[in-house]
């Protein structure tokens, strides 16, 4: 596996690969890698030519400092796990590399990006739209790979993609160019499902900062998601009964617990409401504490 840290470089790999033919498969990461992860990678070499995995911890998408300088770095086991699971190409710049200069573009796509996160996190999805852009723009995926844990950042993703393929956003500059945005018409998303430990708790790099303890409570949560749907009870009552039961647990406590259409992430009040329904929630797991993500599916 080569480990690429200039896009000048990776764009030169890339014209490479496009002249002998080859299909390319993107997996974008932040790194401090996990089964999760490799599970997108495996998928990715399967069904490519070629995949690229990039490294990098984006700063725009923080809106948190603390978040940021705390979130684990572990470039050396990344590219270890990585080259054992068939990825072709790591990408790993730095943050000047990425942003020269300030990233201004603003996107912006209400419900999906407003509610849940969006509301709690002012900035983050922007941060996502721009550094996810920037890497399509680098390398031209024919498919990129999405773990379902970050659930609304699918959303996001899939909501931006059409926007470039509307052509409702103006070109960058990449290493002095103007950028190519044709990946949008031919890019296709691809969600994968979520990766669980034996306790149900979804692999994500933030576990690795919980203690043994808060490791032992945080399965709680799923569990409870999946209690959820067998009380027969309406969508807000089921809603305040899936809160209370974690906050009940101590060393836990739910920030939010939305249940929404599963394609647009608007509430929903009843279950005849959308044909796709799902529960996305967000809990602080211990005394630091450590926010964990999770979702489920009603229908």
């Amino acid at each position: 596996m080569k480990v690429v840290t200039s896009i000048a470089e990776l764009q030169s790999l890339i014209a490479t690969l496009r002249a002998e033919g080859q299909t390319i498969g993107l997996v974008p990461t932040m790194g401090a890698l996990h089964e999760g992860h490799a599970s997108l990678v495996r998928r990715s070499v399967a069904e490519n030519d070629t995949t690229i995995v990039s490294i990098f911890l984006n700063p725009t998408q923080f809106n948190d400092p603390k978040d940021l300088e705390r979130y684990p770095r572990t470039l050396d086991s990344d590219c270890a796990l990585l080259n054992e699971c068939g990825a072709q190409i790591a990408f790993a710049p730095t943050p000047l590399e990425v942003y020269p200069e300030p990233d201004t573009r603003t996107f912006s796509y209400p419900p999906t990006d407003s509610v849940m996160e969006g509301a709690r996190r002012p900035g983050h999805f922007n941060g996502v739209c721009q550094i996810v852009s920037k890497l399509f723009m680098y390398t031209q995926p024919d498919r990129a790979y999405f773990g379902e844990k970050d659930y609304q950042q699918i959303a996001v993703i899939k909501a931006m993609v059409q926007d470039y393929r509307n052509g409702r956003h103006d070109d960058i500059l990449i290493a002095g160019k103007p950028a190519d945005t044709s990946w949008a018409q031919t890019l296709t998303i691809v969600p994968c499902p979520v990766i669980r430990e034996d306790n149900g708790l979804a692999r994500s790099s933030r576990n690795t900062l919980l203690t043994p303890e808060e490791h032992d409570i945080a399965p709680h949560i799923y569990r409870i998601l999946q209690e959820s749907k067998t009380q027969g009870l309406s969508v807000d009552d089921t809603c305040q009964w899936a809160i209370d039961q974690i906050n009940a647990i101590p060393g836990l406590e739910v920030e939010y617990y939305s249940i929404v259409d599963g394609d647009t992430l608007a509430d929903v009040h009843s279950w005849d409401e959308a044909e796709s329904i799902v529960g996305c929630i967000t809990v602080y797991c211990g005394h630091t504490p450590i926010r964990l993500i999770d979702h489920t599916r009603y229908k």
